[in-house]
């Protein structure tokens, strides 16, 4: 028994001592880690932050009516040009029954004062007459006759002032009827003409629709919608984390997505000094103004992206973000430069811009260096050798 024991016992050292020397040596036959290197590059680099938002005039004009009623006919659709002045619609009054009672019974009430001073005026125009007479003849005095002369002017003037008074109240009744009264032109109130020039971005009502005024108590309908479309302008939102990065006067590069292989310029002239919550988050609107070197057409409302540039290199020497390293205790930046054959030493660099691929960098290399990859990975083993 003893001697079976000391078998199996040196058995297992021998079984040991192989597997150890097999581990020993399938270890030196492991590929070792070869590291590559890359050579600075001379690039653009911008740096950047992104906006959504979409493509909108600078100004649209609203246009509405001075007088509620019924469109009764439209002379302009979506996508027209006009100039301003131009005939947009006419609207059909639809009277108010009260008011329409009311400026008749002013024409009535001012009809009875027309009638009252007509009267006076003839029996003025009488007693002038023959104060006339009896004047050239010399029983009254010059004094009686200048007299009857005043008052026969005053009763002329009353009664010619109470004939306009009259007509004004005929337009009145006029214009409370039917919106409009003779005379009035271009100006009737059932004539809706355009304020300012540009294209008609859209038309939201229809013959038969009814409208209400624009007043002190509302804001009225909305008959057509205008704007120069030439003088376009980018909107959008930022989130509160990117907002002080940026400032006013920045260049903007639009892209729209229904516009393929395109890139707009812009300026970006506005932020918002408050911000707006928005699904939890803190959204800064801004604006940009499109400087349009062409005559590409961009329709109002498309959605659109700006890059807000906030620096740029232009031509300098550059590297990898991801051959940077960074000292533990200092936290400066880094690279290990291949002094020999995979031999590598390190040097310290002073980093510019970066657009989070590629880093300006100012000073601590040159161009013919070649810098380690430090995180290379041991080159893949090969399968299916026979």
């Amino acid at each position: 028994m003893k001697r079976v024991g000391t078998i199996i016992t040196l058995a297992v050292i021998v079984i040991l001592f192989i597997v150890g020397i097999r581990y020993i040596y399938l270890k030196d036959q492991k590929d070792p880690v070869v590291y590559q290197t890359q050579n600075p590059t001379t690039e653009t680099i911008i740096k950047k932050t992104m906006a959504t938002g979409s493509i909108v005039p600078k100004e649209e004009v609203l246009i509405k009516p001075n007088i509620s009623g019924i469109i009764d006919e439209i002379f302009v659709e979506a996508g027209d040009f006009i100039d301003s002045g131009d005939l947009i619609a006419k609207v059909k009054v639809v009277p108010n029954v009260s008011s329409l009672n009311s400026a008749k019974n002013n024409i009535n009430s001012i009809s009875t004062q027309v009638e009252t001073a007509r009267l006076a005026f003839k029996n003025q125009e009488n007693i002038y007459n023959r104060q006339k007479g009896l004047f050239e003849k010399g029983v009254i005095s010059a004094n009686e006759f200048d007299t009857a002369q005043l008052s026969y002017d005053q009763t002329q003037q009353r009664y010619k002032q109470e004939q306009i008074s009259l007509t004004n109240a005929r337009q009145n009744y006029d214009i409370v009827k039917t919106g409009t009264t003779s005379g009035m032109g271009a100006a009737a109130n059932t004539e809706i003409r355009a304020t300012v020039s540009g294209m008609v971005l859209d038309v939201p009502v229809k013959t038969g629709n009814q409208v209400i005024e624009s007043n002190n108590f509302n804001d009225g309908t909305t008959i057509a919608i205008i704007a120069d479309v030439g003088n376009m302008i980018f909107e959008g939102k930022v989130d509160e984390s990117e907002v002080g990065k940026i400032k006013e006067d920045l260049p903007l590069e639009i892209t729209v997505g229904a516009i393929e292989n395109k890139k707009f310029d812009a300026t970006l002239d506005y932020i918002a000094p408050k911000g707006v919550d928005e699904n939890g988050a803190i959204q800064f609107e801004i604006k940009g103004t499109l400087n349009k070197k062409d005559s590409t057409f961009i329709r109002a409302g498309l959605s659109a992206n700006a890059s807000i540039i906030l620096a740029r290199a232009d031509s300098v020497m550059s590297i990898k973000e991801a051959l940077i390293q960074y000292d533990s205790t200092t936290k400066k930046p880094y690279v290990e430069v291949e002094v020999g054959d995979q031999k590598f030493e390190r040097k310290d660099i002073e980093l510019g811009i970066s657009d989070g691929i590629n880093v300006e960098v100012i000073t601590g290399i040159s161009e013919g260096d070649k810098i380690k990859v430090w995180n290379q990975l041991k080159p893949t083993a090969s399968y299916g050798r026979g």
